[in-house]
């Protein structure tokens, strides 16, 4: 029988909205800036059919308030598999959930069975100066024209234009950033700096890792893909054809083969 838990969890000045479902070891997906734990709704059911499956609201995003003090997302995740009773699991994460996932490998090496990265981001890695513009602009959209204005421009650029070019997808994608409250573009973040980052740290990561790039991804999102490649020692590289920053979205049913077929190999069933 597949269980099903679902909750608040408190953790460090906060509450997690978190959702669990499945049997088996643990899987726990991490989504992407301005998201929630609805960007893996196409996961859910196909995962747990082999795995616990843990899905959850990052601090600041979703269900989950930002709370009024300094944290890190990795630290908020080992929290969270504490409260849970869960030890060692494999992560899935993209985008901002991809980097979070990265700084928690480094930072607990044996809590991570496999790590799955998505288009990730990656600490101390330097955007490039049309990427960090673009942030700006839209930070700038949401102080100078509101925050429906900030989702408008932030949906408008090129990581969710193939996305958005599908018509399902991309409602799906607007009804998740359109209940974004907006919170990062309008307040300082009280994300605590990993130091030193983890671009510095990635030859720490011995855990067998798969990284995913959208073949229609921004240059910035394909140079990371191609610094963890190159830096963690046991790291497949993968380029997931025709789709781009939303690649579990995109194309639901290959990625779901895809990541399954890792989990599946023998080296992580120890």
């Amino acid at each position: 029988m597949i269980g099903w838990r679902s909750g608040l969890a408190p953790i460090d000045g906060t509450a997690l909205r978190y959702e669990e479902r499945g049997a088996g070891w643990p899987v726990v997906l991490l989504h992407g800036f301005s998201l929630d734990r609805r960007m893996w709704d196409d996961q859910v059911d196909a995962f747990a059919q082999t795995h616990t499956v843990i899905r959850y609201d990052l601090r600041g995003f979703g269900e989950s308030s930002p709370g009024s003090v300094s944290y890190a997302h990795a630290d908020d995740l080992a929290h969270l598999l504490d409260h849970l009773g869960h030890d060692r699991v494999a992560l899935v994460g993209l985008s901002l959930g991809g980097g979070a996932a990265i700084n928690f490998a480094v930072t607990r090496p044996d809590r991570v069975r496999a790590l799955i990265v998505v288009d990730p981001s990656l600490g101390g890695f330097r955007w490039s100066a049309e990427f960090t513009a673009a942030q700006a602009a839209v930070r700038a959209t949401a102080q100078r024209d509101g925050i429906g204005a900030a989702r408008h421009a932030w949906l408008s650029s090129p990581l969710f234009a193939p996305a958005m070019a599908d018509p399902l997808v991309g409602a799906r994608l607007r009804a998740i950033v359109d209940d974004y409250s907006g919170y990062h573009w309008l307040n300082v973040d009280h994300g605590r700096p990993f130091s030193p980052p983890a671009i510095d740290r990635l030859g720490e990561i011995r855990t067998p890792s798969l990284v995913l790039v959208g073949e229609r991804d921004t240059a910035d999102f394909h140079a990371i893909a191609s610094t963890l490649e190159r830096g963690v020692a046991d790291a497949r590289k993968m380029t997931l054809p025709g789709v781009g920053h939303m690649a579990n979205m995109e194309t639901p049913g290959s990625f779901n083969d895809l990541v399954l077929d890792f989990l599946s190999t023998p080296a992580l069933r120890a």
